[in-house]
């Protein structure tokens, strides 16, 4: 059951495997996303946002929010060092899983957030900042991992970079070679392919991340935290067995 999804946080690395490993995490971003703002009314993949409106607030002398948009930022950046730090470390100890394991981490945090956070919205004055900066610390982890996977060819948490290169590519495909003496102006088709379907990807996680928060609530993450485990769990056994077998 594995073989399939084997190569996707293997070490040797492909711009295929990059790929797939990409469109998964774009849509469990989107919908970590979605499904976020249903429970706490803020989106929190998107830094520019957030900076925005921490300027905003901090004009406003609103100091309360300042902090908060303080604390979402650091936690975002917080998430990217540990990826960091966690797969350096396990390429150091040659670990088959040094890709995986912040994912794996971002795994147990969605599931922790998907079983206990209804229990932990009774406390709404405390699981709301809590809740924000978890999510923020999640983006920053799984965004760093594809970025440093695919030496920062593909980005999943947020799409402004993404649509803003489709765009330029699509206008490359539409435009009108009038001119056979110039250089005709062509769309690179694979990059528009890759931006696309990273899109489509967000999109389609957040549609379902909306539905599934609106529908199962809390427990809608827990999915999304099986998905990643599927991701990792092989190069994890792969390193158990050899680690067990010196």
């Amino acid at each position: 059951m594995f073989a399939p999804i084997r190569g996707f946080t293997a070490l040797q690395r492909t711009p295929q495997a990059d790929l797939k490993l990409g469109t998964v995490l774009a849509f469990v971003a989107g919908a970590t996303n979605a499904g976020g703002f249903l429970a706490v009314g803020q989106y929190t993949s998107h830094m520019t946002g957030i900076l925005s409106s921490l300027t905003d607030n901090l004009v406003l002398g609103q100091f309360a929010l300042v902090g908060a948009g303080v604390a979402s930022v650091l936690a975002f950046l917080l998430g990217a060092m540990s990826t960091a730090w966690i797969v350096n470390w396990g390429m150091r100890l040659q670990l088959r899983s040094a890709y995986g394991l912040p994912l794996l981490i971002e795994a147990a945090l969605l599931l922790i957030f998907g079983l206990f956070g209804a229990a932990m919205s009774l406390w709404h004055t405390l699981f709301l900042p809590v809740t924000v900066v978890l999510l923020c610390y999640i983006m920053g982890l799984q965004n760093a991992v594809i970025t440093k996977i695919s030496q920062a060819r593909i980005r999943t948490t947020h799409l402004t970079g993404l649509i803003t290169d489709l765009g330029i590519e699509l206008g490359k495909l539409l435009y009108v070679n009038r001119h056979p003496d110039m250089a005709p102006v062509q769309a690179d088709r694979k990059r528009l392919k890759v931006h696309a379907q990273l899109v489509a990807s967000f999109l389609v996680g957040g549609v379902a991340g909306a539905l599934g928060f609106k529908y199962l609530g809390y427990i809608s993450t827990v999915p999304l935290a099986a998905l990643l485990l599927l991701l990792v769990l092989r190069p994890l056994l792969d390193d158990w067995h050899r680690l067990h077998a010196r």
